[in-house]
């Protein structure tokens, strides 16, 4: 049962990871800070009477300090899939925040399946997003996914 849980616990962790980068967006504080306040009252906390599955700190910690560290260089890989005209700007926060994890996912952790990365992100997608948006997502980071990992 080591597997199934672990898998929770790093979806869990991305789920966070994007609402954490979602949150510095929206009101940019000091990076200790904000992960600070994500283990002390998001992780693992319950919603409306729904336990969330204890996120896997680490992979949530590594996700967000790495979008931060390398955020010039995930947005350039972003906007250069983006259609001619389009700018990252454009896209509302939460697509912002779902591309990038899972830009930083393609490109530095080389540890996780392509597959699994994206699968991932579709299912945070489809929290915030319809169909037609989830499949946004799946083209541009597949087009990420085939740069980064060949």
């Amino acid at each position: 049962m080591a597997a199934p849980t672990r898998s929770r616990s790093r979806s869990a962790a991305r789920l966070a990871a994007v609402q954490a980068l979602y949150q510095q967006e929206m009101e940019p504080k000091p990076l200790p800070q904000l992960l600070h306040e994500f283990h002390q009252h998001r992780l693992g906390e319950t919603i409306d009477g729904d336990e969330l599955a204890d996120a896997e700190v680490d992979f949530f910690n590594d996700i967000v300090r790495g979008v931060d560290a390398r955020r010039t260089e995930i947005d350039g890989l972003v906007e250069g899939k983006l259609a001619e005209g389009w700018k990252l700007d454009r896209l509302d926060r939460p697509m912002r925040a779902i591309l990038r994890a899972g830009t930083y996912e393609l490109i530095a952790r080389a540890d996780v399946p392509v597959g699994s990365v994206i699968s991932e992100y579709l299912d945070v997608a489809h929290a915030f997003f319809d169909k037609k948006e989830v499949a946004f997502v799946n083209g541009l980071l597949d087009n990420i996914a085939k740069e980064a990992r060949r």
